[in-house]
């Protein structure tokens, strides 16, 4: 069992850190809100911090999970961040999507004081977390991956070490573009069975036996033809992530005229007040235009 610290906990890292509790491990965790850290600990066994600096200290890894390059800067570096409260061969775990400046950049600040910064960003949605059932994208070097991962096991059912530093966040950009992609696809396809009278329940287990059959159909077709968006992976949360992979796209010279397109739909999503529906929400501009 590790002595470990989670800071965020939002609707990914509140049952990420439980999942780590449970299977025994020593957790501290740290919430900029200090009552949602509190709220943990009387849910779940563990310790709450005032500051990231003070959760860290004495871990053997610090997980993390926030909402961008910001948040994760807000809590690694500073007076108060992790990094100043971490030893020397202790990991930082990250699970924020980020973009891959910032993971290489907290990789080269940790190697100057002995900490190893792993970018790993989850795919999974709320459901996964919750269930322990993430998949793990990882940038980072052998050995630490090595001694993270049995105790990252905790809220995964897959952990892949892609390459080095800024790997996994490019791999989760990969898979935000496709996730966007299909769901586009997908809500055009109900669009128009619904307009022509279909039993969609009927077409639907047709086409769904075979080649376009995909996650999203499965898990979404029913609430996307009812109209029903308010649960899920948050639409201004999928623009954060196509903004960083479009950006990370015009460095590699990178042609993404798809991904650029469903974000201008999604954007759409947006101005109809959809900012927290879930990114199924992309057929309602096309059932009432």
């Amino acid at each position: 069992m590790a002595k470990v610290a989670f800071l965020g906990l939002g609707v990914m890292g509140f049952p990420m850190a439980g999942h780590l509790a449970a299977k025994g491990h020593d957790v501290t965790v740290y919430n900029r809100t200090f009552a949602k850290a509190e709220a943990w600990t009387q849910k779940h066994k563990g310790k709450a911090a005032k500051t990231p600096k003070e959760a860290s200290a004495g871990q053997e890894i610090v997980f993390c999970c926030v909402g961008n390059d910001d948040d994760l800067r807000s809590v690694v570096l500073g007076e108060s961040g992790a990094f100043a409260g971490m030893g020397k061969g202790t990991i930082f775990f990250d699970n924020t999507t980020a973009s891959a400046d910032v993971a290489r950049e907290l990789h080269a600040a940790g190697k100057k004081i002995g900490v190893d910064f792993i970018d790993a960003p989850v795919s999974g949605g709320q459901a996964g977390a919750e269930n322990g059932q993430l998949t793990v994208m990882c940038g980072a070097e052998q050995a630490p991956f090595d001694r993270a991962k049995p105790v990252a096991d905790a809220y995964a059912k897959a952990i892949t070490l892609i390459g080095p530093p800024g790997s996994g966040q490019i791999t989760k950009m990969m898979n935000q573009m496709c996730i966007a992609g299909i769901v586009q696809g997908l809500a055009e396809a109900l669009n128009l069975g619904q307009r022509a009278g279909l039993d969609m329940e009927k077409a639907l287990g047709a086409i769904s036996k075979g080649a376009a059959q995909s996650w999203q159909m499965e898990n979404r077709w029913q609430n996307m033809i009812a109209g029903k968006f308010d649960y899920g992976f948050a639409v201004d949360w999928m623009r954060k992530d196509l903004g960083i992979a479009m950006a990370e796209g015009k460095r590699w010279k990178a042609q993404m005229p798809l991904t650029a397109l469903v974000d201008q739909f999604y954007g759409r999503v947006q101005e109809r007040g959809g900012n927290r529906w879930d990114t199924s929400a992309l057929i309602q501009p096309l059932q009432k235009p």
